[in-house]
């Protein structure tokens, strides 16, 4: 499969933080696309789209991947950090049929809120044990999401997964998600005929 980074406001795809946890995915053979979502006149004058704008222009990141030979038959997955992954569950609501697993690190589905319960994709949130604030906000995110879900606390993180350990930990959770979500169905029949 392929995972595409939809970041926070004020990060991107240069970041620190965004480049190790596409490595992780990249080295269990995960295919990573790790696009800016603001233009640069965006960034230039500090203005963000609304949620939806983005979102359709998450679904248009998709729908160029779906359109190259070398990743059309590739199942899709998002992996939003912050605000991005508002961003990336307000996509995985507008086009269903387009991903197949989304990741929500230190995530602020409060903001996808009116579209939470159209989320089909298979869902995990990882939020840090000492974002208390965005903990809540997921826990209450669990209780509107209806698609397969899963609410993982890293215990000693904050938000920005910047203590010792915690962002390998976080990536390792959102690597195992996606393994499980985005294995093509007839890998996963391989897989039962091998053991």
């Amino acid at each position: 499969g392929v995972v595409v980074f939809v970041h926070g406001t004020g990060s991107g795809r240069g970041r620190p933080r965004t480049r190790a946890a596409a490595g992780v995915l990249q080295a269990a053979g995960l295919g990573t696309l790790l696009v800016d979502m603001l233009t640069p006149d965006e960034v230039r004058r500090g203005a963000e789209p609304a949620l939806s704008a983005l979102a359709q222009r998450v679904i248009g990141v998709g729908a160029w991947l779906a359109a190259r030979p070398e990743a059309a038959a590739l199942p899709l997955g998002y992996f939003g950090s912050s605000s991005g992954a508002a961003v990336a569950l307000v996509a995985a609501a507008q086009a269903p049929d387009a991903v197949r697993a989304v990741v929500s690190r230190g995530g602020r589905p409060d903001q996808a809120a009116p579209w939470l319960a159209d989320v089909r994709a298979p869902t995990l949130l990882i939020v840090g044990g000492r974002d208390l604030a965005v903990l809540d906000l997921n826990r209450d995110a669990e209780r509107v999401l209806t698609c397969p879900h899963l609410l993982e606390v890293v215990r000693g993180a904050g938000h920005l997964f910047e203590e010792e350990g915690t962002l390998q930990q976080a990536a390792a959770l959102a690597r195992s998600w996606f393994l499980q979500h985005l294995a093509a169905p007839e890998s996963v029949g391989e897989q039962r005929h091998a053991s």
